[in-house]
């Protein structure tokens, strides 16, 4: 399996980074990925739905650690070259706000 994209939607945000939407060998796209700052540094969040009880499930997640760490340094590589470019005046500043979230998801 191959990562063919990788898109990396910035948030104006202390603890959400950023969303990201990745495709895999140009057939399924895998949307609402979460960059997350924490306390032992940015992590990626899987896309869940929140279930009647108002506990949260994972729509897909990988199923093995190494998928994960494999899944988690390329999206976590994206952020990091999206953050660069901007900060480098490369790219144009494009931070969504809160209510924008969904609306900027939608457009991939």
């Amino acid at each position: 399996m191959e990562i063919t994209e990788i898109r990396i939607t910035l948030r104006d945000d202390d603890k959400l980074k950023a969303f990201a939407s990745i495709t895999l060998d140009n057939m399924i796209v895998v949307r609402g990925l979460k960059i997350i700052e924490g306390a032992q540094g940015i992590f990626i969040a899987m896309p869940s739905r929140q279930r009647k009880d108002g506990t949260y499930q994972d729509v897909a997640h990988p199923i093995n650690r190494e998928t994960r760490e494999w899944l988690e340094s390329h999206v976590i590589a994206a952020y990091k070259e999206e953050v660069r470019k901007e900060q480098s005046g490369q790219r144009p500043v494009r931070r969504e706000r809160h209510e924008d979230d969904m609306e900027a998801e939608d457009a991939y």
